[in-house]
């Protein structure tokens, strides 16, 4: 029975080949996610920042971005 043993490698073969080409492709809409999200944050200690952080909730600061929001906004 040599014949299923070769259909079974090549529908392996397949497969893999198929899972290669999906890795770049699954890399760039990662990419693109990340490029779109990062363009829609307005700069840090901009005034849109400092309008941004005004309107969040205090609790859902980081360390960062109070300590940001007090040199950039508080103490200009």
């Amino acid at each position: 029975m040599i014949i299923p043993s070769i259909a079974s490698g090549m529908a392996k073969l397949i497969n893999h080949e198929d899972a290669e080409m999906k890795k770049p492709w699954i890399f760039s809409v990662i990419l693109m996610a990340v490029i779109f999200n990062t363009g829609c944050t307005p700069e840090v200690g901009s005034e849109a920042w400092c309008k941004m952080m005004t309107e969040k909730p205090k609790g859902g600061w980081t360390a960062n971005e109070a300590a940001d929001y007090g040199k950039h906004c508080l103490f200009k």
